[in-house]
C-alpha cells in the first residue's frame, strides 16, 4: 500500500487526478470504478479542467459507479446517476451508456445486482477504481460489518451514514435506508485501487483502514489485502496515523529514483 500525505485537499485533488491521467495515457479506453460521495469530486473536477484545456482525452474511458440508493425515482437530484451525469459524464464528454450504476429502481433488486456483477465482468473488468471512505470506514456502501467477501447487493445504510448524507437531501426522512452497493470482493477484484480523503472527520477511518488490524468493523481495512492500493490524504486526514514520517520518506525516496531514472 502506497500513502500519500499532502499538505491540503487541493493537493489531494491533483495529485489524484495524476494517477487518473496516468491509467488513461496507458490505456485510453481505461475502465474506472467511481465512488460518488464529495470524497473525490474534487479529482473529477480537475480531470474535467483538463480534458476542457485538452491536456487530457477523457472521451473514451467507461464507468462502472460503486452505489446508487435504493427507491429514488429516476432524474432524481440526489440519485447516484444524477451526481455522476452532472460531475463526471458531461464534464468529461463521455457519451451516453458510458456510466453504469447498479438499478436501484428495479422491482427484482437481486436480479439488478446480480445483471451489474455480470456488466463488469463483460467490461473485462475495473482497471482503477477510485474510493472515498466514511467516517465509520465504509467504501462503497459497505457498512462496518459487511463480508470482507461480500459482491453487489442489497445493504442497509447505517444511521451515521445517512446522518452524513442528509445534507444532499430537503429533508434528512427522505435520505433512503438502503442501497445498492459493489462488494469488498468485488471492490478488491479491480486492478487498482485509488483511496482518496480529506478532514479531520476521516482521520479515524483512515487510520484503522491503512494501519488497523483488517477487521469487518472498519471495512476498508481489506484494502490491505489488495495487491496495487494508492492512499491520498491531506495532512487532517492523516493526523491518526502512526507511521506518516515512513511514508513521506518512501514518497522522497521513490521521487529520487525517478529523477535517477529520468
Amino acid at each position: 500500500m502506497e500513502v500519500i500525505v499532502l499538505p491540503t485537499a487541493a493537493d489531494v485533488d491533483m495529485r489524484a487526478a495524476d494517477v487518473v491521467a496516468a491509467q488513461v495515457s496507458r490505456r485510453s479506453d481505461t475502465v474506472l470504478g467511481v465512488a460518488t460521495g464529495s470524497s473525490p469530486l474534487g479529482t473529477y473536477r480537475e480531470l474535467a479542467r483538463r480534458q476542457h484545456e485538452g491536456e487530457l482525452d477523457l472521451t473514451r474511458i467507461s464507468c462502472f459507479a460503486l452505489d446508487e440508493y435504493v427507491g429514488l425515482p429516476v432524474g432524481h437530484p440526489a440519485c447516484y446517476a444524477s451526481v455522476l451525469e452532472r460531475e463526471l459524464a458531461r464534464p468529461f464528454g463521455l457519451p451516453k451508456g458510458r456510466v453504469r450504476v447498479p438499478d436501484g429502481s428495479r422491482p427484482d433488486l437481486e436480479r439488478a445486482c446480480c445483471d451489474y456483477e455480470e456488466a463488469i465482468a463483460r467490461s473485462g473488468g475495473i482497471d482503477l477504481q477510485i474510493l472515498g471512505i466514511g467516517a465509520n470506514g465504509h467504501i462503497g456502501f459497505n457498512e462496518p460489518t459487511s463480508s470482507l467477501s461480500s459482491r453487489t447487493r442489497v445493504k442497509a445504510l447505517s444511521a451515521q451514514t445517512r446522518l452524513d448524507n442528509a445534507r444532499f437531501f430537503d429533508d434528512p426522512a427522505d435520505v433512503p435506508t438502503h442501497c445498492l452497493t459493489q462488494g469488498l470482493d468485488t471492490i478488491l477484484e479491480a486492478r487498482r485501487v485509488l483511496l482518496v480523503a480529506q478532514g479531520e472527520h476521516k482521520a479515524d477511518a483512515v487510520a484503522a483502514a491503512v494501519e488497523g488490524p483488517v477487521s469487518a468493523m472498519c471495512p476498508a481495512s481489506v484494502l490491505q489485502f489488495h495487491r496495487a492500493v494508492t492512499v491520498v490524504v491531506d495532512e487532517a486526514a492523516a493526523a491518526g496515523l502512526a507511521l506518516t514520517d515512513y511514508y513521506r520518506f518512501v514518497a522522497d525516496a521513490e521521487h529520487r529514483l525517478r529523477q535517477e531514472d529520468a
